[in-house]
């Protein structure tokens, strides 16, 4: 509403030098200065919806020494997530073993994904939130929708908000309809959809990005409910998950097949790569992960083929609004009035007298509303106000019924 009175403000500057010529001008300025109007309110709710942040949360509920590739996932996505830029202040890492120290452990301190062991996922800079006894369903669902005691860290939240993207990645044994954690306990697919839908109610997320990696996968997304959520897992209903390869040396299983060709296809990406998630999901096959993947869109608002991969796995920085990003924003529109302005004036039949030109008060209040720079060139603004006139019809019929209101006001003011 604030930029709405400035705009009613210039013109009724206009108007009151210019109450002779308003029934005339309306005609060729009404309209570019309508979809001027109404783009303002329709890209002031796009920005509203786009997404500042982005969060990954990343879940390793087994314990046990052969269990050892369940950990080995959630680094490998651990590592991938802050080499495209996400800073660990925004990652939250749940290890419920630390098979990196196990006494069987043939390289104390590491731990790896591949049998040619290129790459110690364990070694440098890993900070992990919650490990052993701590990775319980409780604090998985308290940290989800941040139902803490008052002593607890901040570093150890979940500090999202309404324009935050989050990734969520979990691996572990599981079965139809629940995922065991440390072997004691099991999560519901309904636990996590209720945690989500408390998110949603919170305003904790703009968008989710569901990955789990167990036996029968796509069964613990069957029950959610909240929107803009997208969800992929590795097998279907009565379907395992299988491991990739084992290190002969260490005697278990490093990875799992659908981990190891999600993190193939994201080795390819960095922080400018214009692949979707539509690529990741047709990059999946029997023929590699020996399961059937499953992917839920019913919750989702866009079309994967439209969202980048860096949507959720690369950083995005946390943009905090302030006066001057809003003063700048409506200039940009006023300075499109102004150049509608422009165009009334070299078309009008009125003539060019004394009478009908500008006065200098009206030049001087019309130029405090044009002191920023364009943010954009003015013409992608104009065709994006012809686009989105289209789904604001409220919006505009309102207007019309101001102006044809401000007009007879003026048939009555020169009579």
């Amino acid at each position: 509403m604030h930029t709405l009175t400035k705009y009613l403000k210039f013109i009724q500057i206009i108007g009151t030098e210019y109450q002779t010529h308003v029934v005339t001008m309306r005609f060729n300025f009404f309209i570019p200065f309508l979809l001027l109007l109404t783009t303002n309110y329709v890209l002031a709710d796009e920005e509203k919806n786009n997404h500042t942040n982005n969060w990954a949360v990343l879940v390793s509920t087994s314990t046990f020494w052969f269990n050892y590739r369940h950990m080995a996932n959630v680094l490998s996505m651990y590592r991938t997530v802050k080499r495209l830029g996400i800073p660990d202040s925004q990652i939250i890492l749940m290890l419920s073993d630390d098979v990196a120290c196990n006494s069987r452990n043939l390289f104390p301190g590491s731990v790896f994904n591949n049998q040619d062991r290129k790459i110690d996922l364990y070694g440098e800079s890993i900070e992990v939130d919650y490990k052993g006894y701590d990775v319980t369903v409780e604090n998985f669902i308290r940290l989800l929708t941040d139902r803490w005691p008052d002593e607890q860290p901040k570093s150890k939240r979940l500090l999202t908000d309404e324009n935050s993207n989050i990734f969520i990645y979990m691996t572990g044994h599981g079965g139809d309809d629940f995922l065991k954690f440390q072997d004691a306990e099991e999560i519901a697919s309904e636990d996590i959809a209720d945690a989500f839908e408390q998110m949603h109610e919170k305003k904790r997320y703009n968008e989710i990005f569901f990955m789990v990696d167990t036996c029968q996968a796509n069964t613990m997304f069957s029950k959610f409910y909240s929107p803009n959520i997208l969800a992929i897992g590795s097998s279907e209903l009565d379907e395992s998950s299988y491991s990739h390869h084992s290190d002969v040396e260490l005697g278990v299983a490093v990875i799992d097949r659908f981990t190891y060709y999600t993190l193939e296809f994201l080795e390819q990406i960095d922080k400018s790569s214009t692949l979707t998630l539509e690529d990741l999901f047709q990059y999946y096959t029997f023929e590699k992960v020996h399961s059937n993947v499953g992917v839920r869109k019913d919750l989702y608002s866009r079309d994967p083929k439209d969202v980048l991969i860096t949507d959720f796995f690369a950083n995005v920085p946390n943009i905090i609004p302030d006066s001057s990003s809003e003063n700048e924003s409506s200039n940009k529109y006023i300075n499109l009035i102004n150049l509608a302005m422009d165009q009334y004036n070299s078309n009008s039949k009125v003539s060019k007298n004394k009478d009908n030109a500008l006065s200098p008060s009206v030049l001087s209040k019309s130029q405090n509303f044009n002191n920023i720079e364009y943010i954009e060139d003015t013409r992608t603004a104009i065709s994006s106000s012809i686009k989105t006139l289209l789904v604001t019809s409220v919006v505009t019929l309102l207007c019309i019924l101001f102006y044809l209101q401000e007009a007879e006001s003026s048939k009555t003011f020169t009579k």
